[in-house]
C-alpha cells in the first residue's frame, strides 16, 4: 500500500488525494481489525491498562470523599514521599558519575545544580527541567 502512496505522489490533482485517502483508510482498517489477530490484542491490552490506571488513580477520591478522613500514616506518607522519590531518582541518575569525570560527571552535576538553583529561584518545575536539560545537552556537546 505504501508503494501506491509513493507512486501516486507524482500525479497531479484529485488522484493524489484519492490515493492518500484510500491508503489511509486501508491502513487504518488493518490496524483496527488486524489480519493476524495480534493487533486487536495489543489494542485491547492498551485499553485495559488505561482503564486500570484510571481506576487506580480515581480510587482514593472515591474512598476518601465527604467527611471520611485519610488515616494519619497516609497523611504523613504523602508529606514525605515526594521528597524521597526525588532523592532516589537523583541518586539513580548520578550513580555512574565516578566512571568518567570530565565527559560524564561534570555535565550531570552542573545540570542537577541548574535544576536546583532555578527551582529555588523561580519555583517553576517546567523552567527548571528545561534549564537543566539545556545545560546538560550543551555541556555534553561542548565537552
Amino acid at each position: 500500500m505504501l508503494t501506491i502512496l509513493h507512486n501516486s505522489y507524482y500525479h497531479i490533482g484529485n488522484a493524489v488525494c484519492t490515493a492518500k485517502h484510500t491508503v489511509t483508510h486501508v491502513m487504518t482498517s488493518h490496524i483496527w481489525t488486524g489480519t493476524d489477530g495480534r493487533t486487536s490484542h495489543i489494542l485491547l491490552a492498551i485499553l485495559l491498562a488505561a482503564a486500570i490506571t484510571f481506576a487506580l488513580r480515581a480510587l482514593p477520591f472515591l474512598i476518601f470523599h465527604g467527611e471520611r478522613k485519610m488515616p494519619e500514616f497516609l497523611t504523613k506518607l504523602g508529606a514525605v514521599l515526594p521528597a524521597a522519590i526525588m532523592a532516589v531518582l537523583i541518586v539513580y541518575c548520578l550513580k555512574g558519575i565516578a566512571v568518567d569525570w570530565k565527559t560524564n560527571a561534570l555535565p550531570q552535576i552542573l545540570a542537577v545544580l541548574t535544576v536546583g538553583i532555578s527551582y529555588k529561584w523561580k519555583h517553576n518545575t517546567l523552567i527548571s527541567i528545561v534549564a537543566g536539560t539545556a545545560v546538560y545537552m550543551l555541556l555534553i556537546h561542548i565537552l
